[in-house]
């Protein structure tokens, strides 16, 4: 298809430019909405051949990479050993079996679609040469396949042993007040928007409010899904708030700063020793709403724990609170799984030999130290780690994340042998 520009339009018309403006304004006015409308038509060309071997060759390395040949044989095998009669008699037991199982059979349905898709966008690409589908129709197959493709290819970048688990994520306000605990809290409605949309579910286990706006920390759980906490693992850090302040008469531009701490949460399947001697237990009446059982009933819980470093031989204080239920068994059997995902994550930490990148709450909270900045008069959001940034400040303030999950994933991905 023919592209005519402006100037084109002119010379056509048998002319220059000024000699056309002054003689021929309505033919030049005829040729140029003619134009625009080449310039329009151009712009809405199908998908090339190019970007559909794109397409199949990505689809054929996810094959590969996959082993789905070999999965298919290790589904068989493992569905297997669930029809045993006695499978149920070690509850355990079967319970790792059936989360190995449906893992398998997620990496056979994700490729199954990507196979499907590839498969049906290249019978819309010949159908097309034979005018049985439309433009717009290859295009949505199109889009279909390439949104397969990037998810697999994505949850494949996840190879640590920790990453398809659920996950704890704790956020502390830096120095600043007011200022700090509001930016605190506003991250706090960010990753429970992304959480939401992405059909995780989050309790909030612990929370200290600010003491005007805000929270001083919060504590959450991100449950019900895959790899929450291989997502979020690219979140460990410090991140920065520019901002014309609210709480400033002024108005005066203010920078706050959070920090944010992802470490995975454990379950039964996990065997994780707890040292009863080093460990000790207080209970306090619980704030916030609640009705009669307010400041009556010590169903807060707070649980202290010396850890003793295996390579040091330092020990540090956890302390941890939960005050996510009017039920005090229940809040000490919650505050114990917090303590045995610390313990397992500073372990996991020591294996990878990542302690330093990971635990920045040994780290000042001061500028120079951020991962991600958000600045807010500029509408710029950056990610200091991949240079990923975006304008939309409203949508990642929302909880869309995911282009800096995706970023940091592919910057530092994780490789098969990291145990």
């Amino acid at each position: 298809m023919i592209t005519l520009y402006e100037d084109d339009c002119y010379h056509i018309a048998g002319g220059d430019k000024d000699e056309v403006q002054s003689n021929h304004k309505v033919q030049s006015s005829k040729f140029k909405v003619k134009s625009s409308k080449f310039k329009i038509q151009s712009s809405k060309l199908m998908i090339t051949a190019d970007q559909l071997k794109d397409v199949m060759d990505r689809a054929e390395a996810l094959h590969r990479y996959l082993n789905i040949d070999q999965k298919k044989v290790e589904f068989e095998e493992e569905q297997l050993r669930t029809q045993a009669p006695d499978f149920w008699e070690d509850p355990k037991y079967a319970q790792e079996q059936m989360k190995k199982v449906k893992s398998i059979q997620k990496w056979l349905d994700g490729y199954k679609a990507v196979r499907l898709y590839a498969d049906e966008l290249q019978l819309a690409f010949d159908y097309y040469k034979e005018d049985m589908v439309t433009e717009q129709e290859v295009d949505d197959d199109y889009a279909k396949a390439i949104k397969a493709i990037e998810d697999l290819e994505l949850k494949n970048m996840l190879r640590q042993k920790e990453d398809p688990m659920d996950c704890v994520l704790k956020i502390n306000s830096g120095a600043g007040g007011t200022e700090s605990q509001d930016w605190a809290s506003m991250l706090m409605r960010m990753y429970m928007r992304w959480a939401e949309a992405h059909g995780y579910k989050v309790t909030i286990t612990d929370m200290q409010e600010g003491d005007e706006a805000g929270i001083k920390s919060v504590t959450m759980t991100i449950e019900g899904g895959e790899y929450a906490y291989g997502y979020l693992k690219s979140e460990n850090g410090v991140h920065r708030l520019v901002r014309v302040s609210p709480f400033n008469a002024q108005g005066k531009r203010m920078t706050s700063f959070a920090s944010v701490f992802v470490t995975p949460l454990v379950d039964d399947t996990i065997e994780v020793y707890v040292d009863p001697a080093k460990l000790s237990w207080d209970t306090f009446r619980s704030s916030g709403a609640g009705g009669q059982n307010v400041n009556k009933v010590e169903s807060g819980v707070r649980l202290r724990y010396w850890y003793t470093d295996p390579d040091t031989g330092e020990e540090e204080e956890i302390l941890i609170e939960n005050t996510e239920t009017r039920d005090q068994p229940k809040n000490r059997a919650k505050a114990l799984l917090l303590l045995k995902s610390q313990l397992y994550d500073r372990a996991m930490k020591k294996r990878l030999e990542a302690k330093a990148k990971i635990e920045a709450g040994k780290k000042k909270i001061e500028w120079g130290s951020q991962i991600r900045s958000y600045v807010f008069d500029d509408r710029r959001v950056k990610d200091h780690r991949t240079n990923y940034q975006t304008s939309d400040v409203d949508g990642v303030m929302d909880g869309k994340i995911d282009g800096f999950i995706k970023a940091y994933l592919m910057e530092f991905p994780t490789s098969d042998n990291e145990e």
